[in-house]
Protein backbone atom coordinates (compact mmCIF):
# COMPACT_ATOMS: atom_id res chain seq x y z
CA UNK A 1 0.00 0.00 0.00
CA UNK A 2 2.09 2.51 -1.28
CA UNK A 3 2.32 5.29 -3.15
CA UNK A 4 0.59 8.81 -4.04
CA UNK A 5 -2.46 6.67 -4.99
CA UNK A 6 -2.80 4.53 -2.06
CA UNK A 7 -2.09 6.89 0.59
CA UNK A 8 -4.95 8.90 -0.74
CA UNK A 9 -6.92 5.82 -0.52
CA UNK A 10 -6.36 5.45 2.94
CA UNK A 11 -6.61 9.01 4.27
CA UNK A 12 -9.54 9.23 2.67
CA UNK A 13 -10.67 5.98 4.25
CA UNK A 14 -9.39 7.31 7.31
CA UNK A 15 -11.59 10.47 7.47
CA UNK A 16 -14.97 8.31 6.17
CA UNK A 17 -14.58 6.35 8.82
CA UNK A 18 -14.44 8.83 11.38
CA UNK A 19 -17.59 10.57 10.22
CA UNK A 20 -19.08 7.04 10.42
CA UNK A 21 -17.84 6.16 14.19
CA UNK A 22 -19.35 10.04 14.88
CA UNK A 23 -22.51 8.81 13.22
CA UNK A 24 -22.88 5.27 15.48
CA UNK A 25 -25.26 4.90 17.46
CA UNK A 26 -22.93 5.10 20.65
CA UNK A 27 -21.79 8.74 20.13
CA UNK A 28 -24.43 10.43 17.75
CA UNK A 29 -27.74 10.56 20.24
CA UNK A 30 -24.47 12.00 23.07
CA UNK A 31 -23.53 14.48 21.83
CA UNK A 32 -25.54 16.93 23.54
CA UNK A 33 -24.62 15.39 26.87
CA UNK A 34 -20.47 15.39 25.90
CA UNK A 35 -20.75 18.76 25.01
CA UNK A 36 -23.18 19.64 28.01
CA UNK A 37 -20.74 17.85 30.07
CA UNK A 38 -17.03 19.54 29.02
CA UNK A 39 -18.41 22.91 28.84
CA UNK A 40 -20.27 22.60 32.25
CA UNK A 41 -22.90 24.88 30.57
CA UNK A 42 -26.69 23.62 31.15
CA UNK A 43 -28.20 21.87 28.52
CA UNK A 44 -30.58 24.55 28.14
CA UNK A 45 -28.42 27.58 28.23
CA UNK A 46 -26.68 25.49 25.32
CA UNK A 47 -30.20 26.12 23.47
CA UNK A 48 -30.60 29.30 24.26
CA UNK A 49 -27.22 31.14 23.45
CA UNK A 50 -26.94 33.06 20.58
CA UNK A 51 -23.44 33.85 20.69
CA UNK A 52 -20.52 35.74 23.16
CA UNK A 53 -19.32 33.94 26.18
CA UNK A 54 -21.43 30.36 26.08
CA UNK A 55 -20.12 30.40 22.14
CA UNK A 56 -16.67 30.79 23.03
CA UNK A 57 -16.59 28.57 25.65
CA UNK A 58 -18.04 25.78 23.52
CA UNK A 59 -15.49 26.27 20.88
CA UNK A 60 -12.86 26.35 23.51
CA UNK A 61 -13.53 23.18 25.83
CA UNK A 62 -14.64 21.35 22.28
CA UNK A 63 -11.03 21.69 21.07
CA UNK A 64 -9.60 20.84 24.25
CA UNK A 65 -11.85 17.66 24.34
CA UNK A 66 -10.58 16.70 20.56
CA UNK A 67 -7.22 17.26 21.68
CA UNK A 68 -7.44 14.55 24.46
CA UNK A 69 -9.29 11.58 22.39
CA UNK A 70 -6.50 12.48 19.20
CA UNK A 71 -3.61 11.91 21.37
CA UNK A 72 -4.90 8.57 22.09
CA UNK A 73 -5.92 7.65 18.58
CA UNK A 74 -2.28 8.92 17.12
CA UNK A 75 -0.72 7.22 19.72
CA UNK A 76 -2.51 4.06 18.71
CA UNK A 77 -1.70 4.43 15.07
CA UNK A 78 2.35 5.18 15.59
CA UNK A 79 2.08 1.59 18.09
CA UNK A 80 0.18 -0.04 15.36
CA UNK A 81 3.06 0.87 12.75
CA UNK A 82 5.84 0.50 15.17
CA UNK A 83 4.55 -2.76 15.57
CA UNK A 84 3.97 -3.61 11.67
CA UNK A 85 7.54 -2.19 11.04
CA UNK A 86 9.38 -4.87 13.55
CA UNK A 87 7.41 -7.65 11.41
CA UNK A 88 8.38 -6.29 7.94
CA UNK A 89 9.33 -9.55 6.74
CA UNK A 90 5.45 -10.61 7.53
CA UNK A 91 3.81 -7.60 5.64
CA UNK A 92 2.42 -9.70 3.35
CA UNK A 93 0.42 -11.90 5.79
CA UNK A 94 0.12 -9.19 8.35
CA UNK A 95 -2.23 -7.72 5.38
CA UNK A 96 -3.94 -10.59 4.73
CA UNK A 97 -4.68 -11.46 8.75
CA UNK A 98 -5.52 -8.07 8.92
CA UNK A 99 -7.84 -8.12 6.09
CA UNK A 100 -9.65 -10.98 7.43
CA UNK A 101 -10.15 -9.12 10.71
CA UNK A 102 -11.99 -6.31 9.23
CA UNK A 103 -14.28 -8.69 7.27
CA UNK A 104 -14.97 -10.48 10.62
CA UNK A 105 -15.27 -6.52 11.94
CA UNK A 106 -17.61 -5.87 8.89
CA UNK A 107 -19.98 -8.84 9.57
CA UNK A 108 -20.40 -8.11 13.27
CA UNK A 109 -21.59 -4.28 12.21
CA UNK A 110 -23.76 -5.95 9.56
CA UNK A 111 -25.36 -8.23 12.25
CA UNK A 112 -24.35 -11.24 9.82
CA UNK A 113 -21.44 -12.55 12.83
CA UNK A 114 -22.43 -12.57 16.91
CA UNK A 115 -19.80 -11.54 19.26
CA UNK A 116 -19.97 -11.69 23.00
CA UNK A 117 -16.71 -10.19 22.63
CA UNK A 118 -16.87 -7.51 20.31
CA UNK A 119 -20.52 -6.85 22.41
CA UNK A 120 -18.82 -5.98 25.53
CA UNK A 121 -18.25 -2.24 26.79
CA UNK A 122 -15.69 -0.92 28.47
CA UNK A 123 -16.67 1.71 30.92
CA UNK A 124 -14.11 4.02 32.59
CA UNK A 125 -15.79 5.95 36.16
CA UNK A 126 -13.46 8.91 36.47
CA UNK A 127 -14.74 12.00 38.38
CA UNK A 128 -13.68 14.99 36.14
CA UNK A 129 -14.67 18.42 37.35
CA UNK A 130 -17.06 19.84 34.40
CA UNK A 131 -16.55 23.20 32.67
CA UNK A 132 -12.29 23.06 33.62
CA UNK A 133 -10.33 23.41 30.21
CA UNK A 134 -7.91 20.04 32.02
CA UNK A 135 -11.39 17.95 32.67
CA UNK A 136 -12.21 19.26 28.67
CA UNK A 137 -8.95 17.23 27.88
CA UNK A 138 -8.96 14.23 30.39
CA UNK A 139 -12.79 13.57 29.29
CA UNK A 140 -11.40 13.29 25.59
CA UNK A 141 -8.90 10.93 26.93
CA UNK A 142 -11.37 9.06 28.96
CA UNK A 143 -13.29 8.56 25.52
CA UNK A 144 -10.99 7.57 23.16
CA UNK A 145 -9.55 4.99 25.86
CA UNK A 146 -12.88 3.25 26.72
CA UNK A 147 -14.10 0.34 24.46
CA UNK A 148 -17.37 1.08 23.07
CA UNK A 149 -18.89 -1.75 20.76
CA UNK A 150 -19.94 0.26 18.17
CA UNK A 151 -16.76 2.40 17.50
CA UNK A 152 -14.23 -0.73 18.16
CA UNK A 153 -14.28 -2.29 15.15
CA UNK A 154 -13.95 0.65 12.66
CA UNK A 155 -11.41 1.95 15.11
CA UNK A 156 -9.70 -1.57 14.77
CA UNK A 157 -9.83 -1.68 11.29
CA UNK A 158 -8.25 1.93 10.74
CA UNK A 159 -5.36 0.49 13.00
CA UNK A 160 -4.96 -2.60 11.02
CA UNK A 161 -4.06 -0.28 7.74
CA UNK A 162 -1.77 1.78 10.05
CA UNK A 163 -0.10 -1.53 11.06
CA UNK A 164 0.61 -1.89 7.28
CA UNK A 165 2.49 1.76 6.96
CA UNK A 166 6.14 1.82 5.76
CA UNK A 167 6.16 4.41 8.70
CA UNK A 168 5.42 5.22 12.54
CA UNK A 169 4.42 9.04 10.64
CA UNK A 170 2.13 7.41 8.35
CA UNK A 171 0.73 5.26 11.25
CA UNK A 172 0.17 8.90 13.23
CA UNK A 173 -1.36 10.44 10.21
CA UNK A 174 -3.87 7.96 9.43
CA UNK A 175 -5.20 7.72 12.59
CA UNK A 176 -5.01 12.11 12.99
CA UNK A 177 -7.17 11.79 9.79
CA UNK A 178 -9.19 9.21 11.89
CA UNK A 179 -9.80 11.78 14.63
CA UNK A 180 -10.20 14.47 12.06
CA UNK A 181 -13.29 12.63 10.97
CA UNK A 182 -14.52 13.00 14.41
CA UNK A 183 -14.18 16.41 15.32
CA UNK A 184 -15.33 17.95 12.12
CA UNK A 185 -18.76 17.26 12.30
CA UNK A 186 -18.06 17.13 16.13
CA UNK A 187 -17.30 21.19 16.22
CA UNK A 188 -20.04 21.82 13.51
CA UNK A 189 -22.36 20.13 16.12
CA UNK A 190 -21.13 22.02 19.69
CA UNK A 191 -21.44 25.54 17.99
CA UNK A 192 -24.74 24.44 15.80
CA UNK A 193 -26.52 22.99 19.09
CA UNK A 194 -29.85 23.74 17.88
CA UNK A 195 -29.59 22.70 14.63
CA UNK A 196 -28.12 19.66 15.65
CA UNK A 197 -30.92 18.89 17.28
CA UNK A 198 -33.53 19.46 14.58
CA UNK A 199 -31.59 17.43 11.99
CA UNK A 200 -30.81 14.31 14.82
CA UNK A 201 -34.62 13.92 15.24
CA UNK A 202 -34.79 13.33 11.48
CA UNK A 203 -31.37 11.32 11.10
CA UNK A 204 -31.88 9.04 14.30
CA UNK A 205 -34.20 6.68 12.59
CA UNK A 206 -31.20 5.85 9.98
CA UNK A 207 -29.21 5.06 13.05
CA UNK A 208 -29.51 1.02 12.42
CA UNK A 209 -28.43 1.80 8.81
CA UNK A 210 -25.59 3.86 9.32
CA UNK A 211 -24.07 0.39 11.14
CA UNK A 212 -25.36 -1.94 7.78
CA UNK A 213 -23.13 0.40 5.69
CA UNK A 214 -20.16 0.44 7.92
CA UNK A 215 -20.37 -3.29 7.76
CA UNK A 216 -20.22 -3.59 4.27
CA UNK A 217 -17.79 -0.73 3.71
CA UNK A 218 -15.73 -2.84 6.22
CA UNK A 219 -16.26 -6.33 4.18
CA UNK A 220 -14.88 -4.74 1.11
CA UNK A 221 -11.49 -3.12 2.11
CA UNK A 222 -10.94 -6.03 4.09
CA UNK A 223 -11.31 -8.06 1.37
CA UNK A 224 -9.56 -6.20 -1.22
CA UNK A 225 -6.80 -6.16 1.80
CA UNK A 226 -6.37 -10.08 2.37
CA UNK A 227 -6.27 -10.81 -1.79
CA UNK A 228 -3.67 -7.78 -1.77
CA UNK A 229 -5.30 -5.76 -4.31
CA UNK A 230 -6.41 -2.74 -2.36
CA UNK A 231 -4.99 -0.29 -5.10
CA UNK A 232 -7.97 -1.20 -6.92
CA UNK A 233 -9.43 1.44 -4.89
Amino acid sequence: MTGAGGDAVSFSAAFAAGLLSFLSPCILPLIPVYISYITGVSFDELRQSRGGEVRRKTLVHSLLFILGFSFVFIALGASASYLGKLLINYKELISRLGGALIVIFGLYLTGIFKSNFLSKEKKIAINLKKGTKIGSILFGVTFAAAWTPCVGPILGSILVLAGTRESMIGGMGLLGVYSLGIAVPFILSALLINSFLVQFSKFKRYLPAVGIICGLLLIVVGLLLATGRFALL
